[in-house]
């Protein structure tokens, strides 16, 4: 099922079928964050989150000479705002293949992380990144995305990792 298609991107609603390709790119964006490589964990994680209903995933294939090349993902998690009373989206995890960077990648898969967000009703859509990735950053704000000023962001973590 296309989500969202730009040029040579095509982003479809992942499933269970596309597991192999998804846990590839999880594992890619996991070390990107300095995780140690386990592509049977990646492989487990998302398996369960298709699973269970947790998670909604999209996956970029790129064109390159009639194959489609998985080429990123993209993976939302549900939540609400309590003060609007109303649906978002956590946009949690978003990697493009380092081969497939400068393609349209990413654009186009937040643009199908949007249209995903605006089909459900949803107030909007949230993301965090890590303070010094500025290709990212630049990526966001040229799609509208705001920086948020207001809030600041905490965390307890229970375990390590």
């Amino acid at each position: 099922m296309a989500e969202s298609s730009g040029g040579a991107v095509r982003v479809i609603r992942a499933t269970s079928e596309h597991l192999e390709a998804l846990a590839r790119l999880f594992d890619g964006y996991r070390q990107f964050y300095k995780e140690a490589p386990d592509l049977d964990g990646a492989r487990a994680f998302l398996a369960e989150r298709l699973e269970r209903g947790e998670s909604v995933l999209f996956l970029a294939l790129l064109d390159q000479n009639g194959q489609k090349i998985p080429a990123g993902l993209a993976q939302l998690y549900p939540s609400f705002s309590s003060t609007s009373m109303q649906r978002l989206w956590i946009l949690n995890d978003l990697f493009v293949a380092p081969e497939a960077r400068k393609y349209g990648v990413g654009r186009a898969l937040l643009q199908a992380a949007r249209e995903h967000a605006e089909r459900t009703g949803a107030k909007g859509l949230e993301l965090m990144t890590a303070r010094d990735n500025h290709a990212a950053q630049a990526l966001y704000e040229s799609m509208g995305w705001q920086r948020d000023e207001v809030f600041l962001s905490y965390t307890l973590y229970f375990t390590e990792g």
